[in-house]
């Protein structure tokens, strides 16, 4: 009997995988576009062609026990694009946590439902659902991990690779790969969220190294678990890490952060926006960095994390990435839920 695939983060896949994933995002972003023009009687309509409609009848649980806006609105739209249906159950919506498990839970939905995109609290939340599930299931965020936003900021930076290599095409033609991505730095100042322990297990396979900057305590490093998947996939060694932001943002070319306050922690948000005190990204912080560094966010964003002249200004490619939460999560769909084949195996027994 084959064996039921699921994402839980990047670490589980290699680094040509990864990429296949962000190049069928691509693909799929300049098939589906055109439908979403307004309509015309030009002929051209005539020429478009389908994204792919592997989600045909098929409906997708999206198990969210966390608010999301981002997220909420890729999956359902990029599950109609394949010719599915997308099902939100909120934690008030359904028995789970009430008077159900998540084992029980994850063999219900996965009786009715072709996957599941489960966006929960504790990491382990999502690893039972993952081992009593009948479907595969694509994780949408938990603590320690938060696969589908490291896709669309991979996706962003290659489609803006002219912006780091002069000698590329602008902006790269649509029914073409995405154009390569030259080694680039990249700077992360803030907490040791689900969004940075991604980036570290995926960037230094892409041949990218990174710059890590956090306040020292304890609470704002690498969790263990994270850390010993960096280190086995040898990703450690293009990883620097550091409290200093000013060294951290040294030579980079790519800025990000998160939020410094995570949903639940509310409570800790006196005490965290001490720690964080001279963490706010400026043109002043980054004044070390590569005159032509660009700035990413996951989203939602508040201003104490980065000012508005940057956040609103030329180096922002927020908006960008957050159009491709869209299409690096409906080419998970298509190759997950769909298809079954994240790893290419499939694709390549169908050449052969």
């Amino acid at each position: 009997m084959r064996a039921v695939p699921h994402l839980m983060s990047l670490a589980d896949l290699t680094a040509p995988q990864i990429l296949r994933i962000i190049n069928h995002g691509h693909y799929l972003k300049q098939v589906s576009l055109p439908w979403l023009a307004p309509q015309s009687s030009s002929k051209k309509n005539a020429r478009l062609r389908m994204p792919s409609q592997s989600l045909f009848n098929k409906s997708i649980a999206l198990l969210f026990s966390k608010r999301s806006t981002r997220t909420r609105v890729s999956a359902e739209t990029a599950a109609v694009l394949l010719g599915g249906r997308a099902l939100f159950l909120g934690r008030d919506d359904i028995q789970l946590g009430v008077n159900e498990s998540p084992r029980d839970t994850a063999r219900v939905i996965g009786g009715m439902c072709q996957g599941i995109f489960a966006r929960v609290g504790a990491h382990e939340e999502i690893e039972e659902l993952a081992r009593h599930s009948p479907v595969p299931v694509l994780n949408a965020l938990s603590s320690l991990w938060h696969p589908t936003q490291t896709l669309a900021d991979v996706l962003t930076l290659h489609e803006h690779a002219h912006l780091f290599d002069t000698s590329l095409q602008i902006p790269p033609p649509a029914n073409k790969p995405l154009p390569p991505l030259r080694p680039l730095t990249v700077a992360y100042i803030g907490d040791s969220t689900n969004v940075l322990h991604d980036m570290l297990v995926t960037y230094p396979r892409l041949g990218h190294k990174m710059r890590v900057a956090s306040p020292p305590k304890p609470a704002y490093q690498c969790p263990k678990p994270v850390w010993d998947r960096v280190t086995q996939l040898g990703c450690d060694k293009d990883v620097w890490w550091g409290s200093d932001p000013k060294e951290a943002v040294k030579g980079a070319d790519v800025v990000v952060t998160d939020t410094w306050i995570s949903m639940g922690q509310e409570a800790e948000k006196v005490q965290r926006l001490q720690d964080f005190a001279g963490y706010q990204v400026t043109e002043a912080l980054c004044r070390d960095a590569n005159p032509d560094w660009k700035f990413l966010h996951c989203l939602p964003r508040k201003q104490e994390e980065v000012d508005d002249e940057v956040f609103y200004g030329p180096r922002s490619l927020v908006f960008p990435e957050s159009d491709n939460r869209k299409w690096t999560i409906m080419a998970a769909f298509d190759l997950l839920f769909g298809k079954w084949d994240l790893s290419g195996e499939k694709t390549l027994k169908i050449k052969e």
